[in-house]
């Protein structure tokens, strides 16, 4: 009842507002200042006013949000501990794992093809044909003679 009353009050001091703001020839603000000060009213007689302070003022509910709140709390700490172990068991079983795992480069691949850098005392086509006897096979030599071939 006392939620009715002061919702009415706001509601009546808003259109007072609005109507001083229409004598001021001022009639697009005023028709906002009177729709915003129907809003009280507006929702005091649809009964959410009523609702809205039957969830405040009642322990049991803000017992709920607790509950909920606690509920967010565990499952956010779950989800941080599987992260940090990375969803397979222990740290052993992670190692073994990651030893067992393939490697996506081959290891050889990162070595330079052409063997040492060219100097200037020696020419081009000598550091060339020492490379590449001193260079190992590996799964690229058919992409490096096709590139060759072509000048690259």
């Amino acid at each position: 009842m006392l939620t009715s009353t002061v919702c009415a009050a706001v509601s009546a001091a808003g259109l007072g507002i609005a109507a001083l703001t229409a004598y001021r020839k001022r009639f697009l603000a005023a028709t906002r200042i009177a729709a915003f000060a129907l809003i009280p009213v507006g929702l005091a007689m649809t009964g959410i006013i009523g609702w809205v302070t039957d969830i405040i003022f009642k322990p049991m509910v803000w017992a709920g949000f607790g509950v909920l709140a606690l509920s967010v709390v565990l499952f956010m700490i779950g989800r941080i501990a599987e992260r940090r172990r990375g969803g397979i068991g222990s740290r052993k079983e992670r190692r073994a794992a990651t030893a067992a795992r393939p490697e996506a480069v081959a290891p050889a691949a990162s070595a330079p093809s052409l063997g040492a850098g060219r100097t200037a005392s020696r020419p081009a086509a000598e550091a060339g044909k020492k490379g590449r006897a001193a260079a190992p096979k590996d799964d690229f030599s058919d992409i490096e003679a096709i590139l060759k071939k072509h000048g690259i």
